[in-house]
């Protein structure tokens, strides 16, 4: 996760609450979700960004996984996600989301 992106999901953090905030990502592979979701959880792992050291423990989950994918209007999935969904390795992703979340989550 770039530093902006972190810099404006602590923003959003702190002027909404972590409680508030759920982060989703759209990352192709389970390890780059895993990183992203690991910043936003427990902090920057690679010390380099506004969240290092920053435990904003917020409840993420990748755009695959059935829980937004039950969000999200069928049709509009379809269009702009399902092409790119057959194309990544899914399970790997929901397992490395699920893993972030049962260590890191607190909302």
């Amino acid at each position: 996760m770039d530093l902006e992106n972190q810099k404006r999901v602590k923003e959003f953090a702190e002027q909404y609450g972590p409680e508030n905030v759920v982060v989703i990502l759209g990352a192709a592979e389970g390890e780059a979700a895993g990183l992203a979701a690991e910043t936003v959880t427990a902090g920057d792992p690679t010390f380099a960004g506004p969240l290092t050291g920053v435990q904003l423990g917020l409840s993420v989950y990748h755009i695959c996984e059935d829980e937004i994918k039950a969000e999200v209007d069928p049709d509009v999935y379809d269009e702009q996600i399902s092409m790119m969904e057959m194309v990544l390795d899914v399970d790997d992703i929901k397992s490395e989301m699920t893993s972030i979340r049962e260590q890191y989550c607190k909302y």
